[in-house]
């Protein structure tokens, strides 16, 4: 199979650091040029599973803005300009849950949307995760920290009580990692 080719790229809407919007001009394997199509440009980002020594797992309940009412979720955030995301994902814990990790699990890179860009999450599972210190969060929606087993998670997951779809693949796939190499079988 081959690769779509991107022949002319045009930004038609710049929001800052958090959102552009391009149209690019492509050609199609077979020849075919389409002269609109939409691209998005949004950071990449990390998100990280802690584990703690016990097997437990930390997440967050909280708001987000395009979420009706709460959402279970993993801590991340966007990776800042220069920074690799392992190091953006230990950033992350640290801030946001005031947490470090002695052992880190990389589980892959992954788009958010196959044809139209936006960024790309890096996911990880960190184990013996521990809090070391108080959260310093930046962010604007409210959130509380929970503990939860892994059975707990799957149930959320198959509840629907974690509502973005980003955050349901980043647990899910954390979640077989640790079933593949029976660590913490709940």
């Amino acid at each position: 199979m081959q690769q779509w080719k991107t022949l002319k790229r045009e930004v038609v809407f710049d929001h800052g650091k958090y959102l552009k919007i391009e149209r690019h001009q492509i050609e199609l394997p077979n020849g075919t040029i389409i002269t609109d199509w939409p691209w998005i440009v949004s950071p990449d980002y990390a998100l990280v599973m802690p584990v703690t020594d016990r097997g437990t797992i930390y997440l967050f309940r909280q708001t987000k803005y395009a979420v009706e009412g709460t959402s279970f979720a993993p801590v991340g955030g966007h990776i800042d300009s220069g920074e690799d995301p392992l190091t953006a994902a230990k950033r992350e814990l640290r801030e946001e849950m005031g947490c470090e990790a002695r052992e880190w699990i990389y589980l892959g890179s992954f788009k958010g949307n196959g044809n139209h860009g936006g960024g790309t999450g890096h996911l990880f599972v960190a184990f013996d995760a521990h809090i070391v210190a108080e959260p310093q969060r930046d962010d604007l929606e409210e959130m509380e920290l929970v503990e939860l087993t892994i059975g707990q998670v799957k149930e959320k997951l198959l509840a629907g009580e974690v509502k973005v779809l980003g955050w349901i693949a980043m647990l899910a796939l954390a979640i077989l990692y640790i079933q593949e190499q029976q660590r913490y079988l709940t």
